[in-house]
């Protein structure tokens, strides 16, 4: 498929994802499939090139690979992380725990490893997009609500409060205040994956970053009181190595 040069009389409202991958090949399938679901395309095969297409068209998803022939893909996270929000998701075939650490500690917002669902491909950019679109404080868009099968788990920031309805049964939960903030915390990047160091930062702040022990009891805790089953969490789910991701408002809607 041959890329067309966007210029002011060709570009509509359809989100535009910046490709950047120094693989033609991959590339090419990914503008396929982008376009196929109704987002514009621009690519880029190299750090210089993206950073390029990054300050002259401006992205509304970025979608990156972290080999690139002239540097990382992570000095390009944290170059549009000088002057941008546009979400970042790391598309990469390193697939250690260090590797999404690093990317996701460096500003990336999510971490697929190749080989990967297209469907997945797909609703992950559909929530980064979302994320995208809300205003600063999420709060201000009312209560976080999640249907997962036959449960819900509903959070109000404002008002302080958390419930779950099973089966038609109301439990009103009752949280300590870190687990209430943990859970807020969780809440205000629904859908993202955040690492073990940002959590710990943001509920207990920089001096316990690395205490991931710490993190992973009242993770448990809260597990205990938000899920039907702790053991088999599906609202608050572990990203092995490198952090736990809360499901996002719609998770169960969007296509896979």
């Amino acid at each position: 498929m041959t890329a067309t040069p966007l210029t002011p009389a060709t570009v509509g409202p359809a989100p535009l994802v910046l490709v950047v991958d120094d693989e033609p090949p991959i590339r090419k399938f990914l503008r396929a499939t982008l376009t196929s679901r109704g987002f514009r395309v621009v690519e880029a095969g190299t750090v210089r090139d993206a950073l390029i297409a990054a300050t002259s068209q401006p992205p509304d998803v970025i979608i990156l690979d972290l080999g690139l022939p002239d540097g990382d893909g992570l000095q390009v996270t944290r170059a549009v992380r000088g002057w941008a929000s546009v979400p970042i998701i790391v598309l990469s075939a390193r697939g250690q725990e260090q590797d999404k650490v690093s990317a996701l500690d460096a500003g990336a917002d999510d971490y697929l490893t190749k080989p990967f669902g297209t469907g997945e491909l797909i609703a992950r950019v559909r929530v980064a997009l979302r994320h995208a679109a809300r205003p600063p404080d999420s709060a201000k868009i009312g209560p976080y609500r999640c249907a997962l099968g036959q449960r819900t788990l509903t959070v109000d920031l404002d008002k302080r409060a958390a419930r779950v309805v099973d089966g038609g049964e109301e439990q009103v939960l009752r949280l300590t205040p870190t687990e209430f903030k943990l859970l807020a915390t969780l809440v205000r990047h629904a859908g993202k994956v955040l690492t073990h160091r940002q959590i710990m930062t943001e509920v207990w702040g920089p001096a316990h970053a690395d205490d991931v022990q710490y993190l992973r009891v009242y993770a448990g805790q809260l597990r205990a009181k938000i899920e039907a089953d702790a053991a088999m969490p599906r609202f608050l789910t572990t990203e092995p190595g490198v952090g736990y991701r809360l499901a996002e408002p719609g998770d169960a809607a969007d296509p896979t």
